[in-house]
């Protein structure tokens, strides 16, 4: 269960950014009376899913490529990879989330149909595979059915959220939201960060200078039922390395140097 909420949180938060970058330019094009350049936006929309799950099935052939030394090397770098996209993805939201709405508006004005073909292909095209690499990075530490379910589950209520934002709101503040989900994804990222380094070393391509700093598995065990929740949360080892110790201090010590960093400070609602 625990899982498929880990997924669920993931494929929740990149599809409603999506869906909302979407909703962001169709607002604006009914706005300045140009829906006649809707349909660029849907068919960048369309074409930016499939490549999403093309990008999907070549992570997947991919991943099962690869046995020993050489998955536990591939493991550690995509694990690391999508900690450090999913830190700036949450930084840049922290700084950004006041003026998405007119920094999108800035993008579509001007814009005709082959632009807003390219924009909303991009926008959404990112987000999709940047979920591709979560849940990839996820996959490899759990049960990829839970991951699958909880992501499928996640996105279909991103899709729910999104409309309703846009139908039954004028003025839409979702900086509580973002900022609730991002503590969450920044311990997700963190434990990702750490378990990236673990599997390096069982590659041997990262030193082991002290094997295991301390060993609590017999007050939580890794492989019990709260130490599973633990490890898929926050990335939990009950005997970690000292080199594991240091990504995982160091790494939320580099997000608070991160997020101390300001963005732009005018404040602009999302308008439907």
């Amino acid at each position: 269960m625990i899982n498929m909420f880990s997924s669920f949180m993931i494929t929740f938060r990149e599809g409603l950014e999506a869906f909302l970058i979407v909703g962001i330019i169709l607002a604006y094009l009914v706005q300045t009376r140009r829906t006649e350049l809707n349909k660029y936006v849907y068919s960048g929309t369309g074409l930016a899913i499939v490549g999403s799950l093309i990008a999907a099935v070549v992570f997947n052939l991919l991943a099962i490529q690869f046995e020993g030394r050489n998955e536990e090397l591939f493991e550690g770098l995509v694990m690391l990879i999508a900690a450090v996209i999913l830190t700036s993805m949450i930084i840049w939201m922290a700084r950004e989330n006041n003026n998405i709405s007119s920094t999108i508006k800035e993008q579509v004005e001007g814009k005709k149909a082959y632009g807003l073909f390219a924009l909303a292909f991009l926008s959404v095209l990112r987000e999709g595979i940047e979920t591709v690499l979560f849940l990839g990075a996820a996959a490899m530490n759990t049960e990829t059915n839970a991951v699958l379910y909880g992501g499928v589950a996640g996105l279909s209520v991103s899709i729910v959220v999104a409309y309703l934002v846009f139908r039954y709101s004028s003025h839409t503040d979702l900086n509580n939201f973002f900022k609730i989900t991002s503590i969450f994804l920044i311990l997700f990222a963190a434990g990702l960060a750490a378990h990236g380094v673990h599997e390096l070393q069982e590659a041997g391509v990262v030193p082991i200078i002290v094997e295991h700093v301390w060993d609590i598995n017999h007050v939580i065990d890794e492989r019990g039922t709260f130490g599973s929740i633990m490890k898929s949360l926050l990335g939990y080892n009950g005997n970690p390395s000292l080199i594991e110790v240091l990504t995982y201090v160091g790494y939320y010590i580099a997000v608070g140097i991160g997020l101390r960093v300001p963005g732009r400070r005018e404040k602009v609602a999302i308008t439907a």
